[in-house]
């Protein structure tokens, strides 16, 4: 019996090839069966031959968009939608909610809090037990310090750090992927469009002051030369 059958099943709809293939990638390795589609149309012929524990749909696709396509798959199914969507209005999320999506995240975002609504998501929808999903680790440790990644939340010996919202943002990616070279290109897009390249470095090495001991000489927030950063927790 092929093991990979007991994972959850994923359905990716995005008309965006690289974001698909990255998320396919990241779930893929977080023990999750991945499917892919480039448009409502290829969805509905995926979900025509298979079944699937949930739906990551993005909002904005050429021709029909998200929000339609859900509007149509909801009258003849009720299998879980998280909706992808760089729209931040309230009536629009709500709109989404009174269509019967499921969740909302906003772009961009941070791969490790897609894995944990996700797994909320498949949590509510389903039984406990029958929910095979890996729990992600909700708090990363290197050295004395401790990051809370679902409150955002950074402690230094059980001792609070103040952190703003731009060095939250950097934790959770860093903590997500402990030991992965983030490039600067991937830093902008975590924060924000508006911050160019040169800004990182700036912010990395504000944070370095709150996490690292001496920081001229970063023990966990390393520099990669020619590729970017990366956190490691010796």
């Amino acid at each position: 019996m092929d093991a990979s059958a007991d994972k959850p099943h994923i359905l990716v709809v995005d008309d965006d090839t690289r974001l698909r293939e990255l998320l396919k990638s990241f779930l893929s390795r977080n023990d999750f069966r991945v499917s892919t589609a480039a448009s409502a149309a290829e969805a509905r012929q995926r979900l025509s031959s298979l079944d699937f524990d949930l739906i990551v749909l993005d909002v904005m696709m050429p021709g029909e968009t998200g929000l339609e396509f859900a509007t149509e798959l909801r009258r003849t199914d009720d299998v879980p939608i998280l909706m992808l969507t760089a729209m931040v209005e309230t009536k629009d999320r709500i709109a989404g909610l009174e269509k019967g999506v499921d969740d909302y995240l906003g772009k961009p975002f941070e791969p490790r809090e897609l894995l944990l609504r996700i797994q909320s998501v498949l949590r509510r929808g389903r039984p406990a037990a029958a929910v095979a999903a890996p729990e992600a680790p909700s708090q990363v440790t290197f050295g004395p310090m401790q990051f809370d990644l679902e409150l955002g939340e950074l402690t230094d010996k059980g001792k609070r750090v103040a952190l703003t919202d731009a060095e939250i943002a950097l934790m959770r990616a860093f903590t997500g992927r402990i030991g992965e070279v983030l490039s600067r290109e991937t830093l902008c897009k975590i924060i924000g469009a508006s911050v160019n390249e040169r800004a990182i470095d700036v912010q990395v090495t504000r944070l370095r002051r709150k996490i690292e001991p001496d920081p001229s000489f970063p023990r966990y927030l390393r520099t990669v030369r020619g590729q970017g950063y990366r956190l490691v927790d010796a």
